[in-house]
């Protein structure tokens, strides 16, 4: 790819910045925001390589960004984002520059959990039922009805932030004020900015688990990685411990059956060329989709991939925003390897952290630590996001059980926090 044609990459850290670097110099433009290049320990790149800008007003970005392409003399090949709460600037900049990208009315369907499956709900796509939630009474309400365990969440935001499990009507209070008070403090996170003092209740859909990536074009779509997820035996509703790569749903879900769910819930949703992530539930013989949104998938999964497919899922984006050629190999004898997140057990400060007993066992295979001594840990609800100190790829042993695998590695990181 030219250098002087990179691909715009809007609002992404600091260490994907430096992945995307190191694997290919000079295929990408970073959009940044300047508290992220700050805080980052990795290296700076170069003036021409990132314009550092505040994502919050897309106007100012616009100018910003046609500034820096005139001094620079870049025309960008594509439109690329990583990040959820950095789509709708990334829709807004590919559509002044005419490149392509999902629209900003398809990315607010995707990020919205009720118009998302509202939408689905229209056009036949199997997700869960649902209610929208304006007051404490409704989510009792809406348990009574369902007659068993109902989900709470916000409408926005990702993972398990804010996610509550009501097993009863007792539950549904305090859980409904949590997510209330939880969107109040987290007013200043761009994820959650336009968020409406509202929540989500689902039915709790009973399954295993899983999250794909997948291409959608011309009307086709193809599955790139297929992951079962590994939930956590401690910790709030939802939290993924691990992921381990599959090759396939297990029987009896028919052959195709993900790629037409994952069609009609992306073309519902306004998407016509993207490359997305989706999770789903499959149950029996039956799959219901929960949450898809065009970006690849984040946390330890582009680590996962790159070590056990030797497929690079941040430059396999570029290539897709720039519309270059896309081939995935699989390995026909592939290996199984599971990603495994490292979390805190308790609030306090980051005193020390040995990660010897890890290093020795002979099924690691890579470890990344993302804190340093100092770090102050919060725990959910408060934060989401500090009390995950890391992750793993390991090798699991075939004639072991995976959930014992992942309890005992995590063991094996000696952490002290006071």
């Amino acid at each position: 790819m030219n250098t002087s044609q990179p691909v715009l990459v809007v609002g992404t850290t600091a260490d994907y910045i430096d992945w995307i670097r190191q694997a290919a110099p000079g295929r990408a433009l970073f959009l940044t925001d300047p508290a992220i290049r700050q805080a980052a320990r990795e290296p700076e790149p170069k003036p021409g390589e990132e314009l550092l800008c505040a994502l919050t007003d897309a106007s100012r970005a616009c100018d910003a960004l046609a500034a820096h392409l005139r001094r620079y003399h870049l025309t960008p090949a594509g439109v690329a984002c990583f990040d959820c709460e950095s789509m709708e600037l990334a829709a807004t900049l590919a559509q002044e520059l005419d490149l392509p990208y999902p629209s900003l009315t398809s990315i607010r369907q995707c990020r919205d959990k009720f118009l998302s499956k509202t939408i689905w709900q229209q056009h036949g796509v199997s997700c869960p039922p649902m209610r929208l939630i304006r007051a404490a009474e409704e989510a009792e309400e809406f348990q009574r009805q369902t007659g068993g365990p109902i989900v709470l969440k916000p409408l926005a935001g990702s993972g398990s932030e804010l996610v509550f499990h009501c097993t009863s009507q007792v539950d549904c209070g305090p859980a409904f004020r949590a997510i209330i008070d939880g969107l109040q403090d987290r007013k200043g996170d761009r994820l959650y900015a336009d968020s409406e003092p509202l929540a989500l209740a689902e039915n709790c859909i009973h399954g295993q688990e899983y999250s794909c990536d997948f291409i959608l074009e011309t009307g086709q779509v193809k599955v790139i990685r297929l992951t079962r997820k590994i939930p956590a035996p401690a910790g709030p509703f939802g939290t993924t411990r691990g992921y381990i790569l599959v090759d396939a749903l297990p029987d009896p879900v028919a052959n195709g059956k993900l790629a037409d769910l994952l069609r009609s819930g992306a073309e519902a949703l306004g998407l016509s060329r993207a490359l997305c992530m989706a999770d789903f539930m499959v149950c029996g013989a039956d799959i219901v989709l929960l949450e898809m949104t065009p970006r690849a998938g984040g946390d330890c999964l582009p680590f996962l991939l790159r070590r056990a497919r030797q497929l690079d899922m941040l430059l396999l984006s570029l290539d897709f925003a720039g519309q270059a050629p896309i081939r995935i190999e699989k390995d026909q004898d592939q290996i199984p390897h599971v990603g495994l997140r490292l979390h805190a057990r308790g609030s306090g400060v980051l005193r020390d952290i040995d990660a010897s007993a890890l290093l020795a066992d002979s099924r690691l295979r890579e470890i990344h630590l993302l804190r340093q001594l100092g770090h102050q840990v919060r725990m959910p609800p408060e934060d989401y996001n500090s009390w995950y100190l890391g992750h793993i790829i390991f090798q699991p042993s075939p004639d072991l059980d995976l959930a014992s695998q992942c309890h005992e590695l995590a063991d094996r990181l000696r952490v002290t926090i006071n």
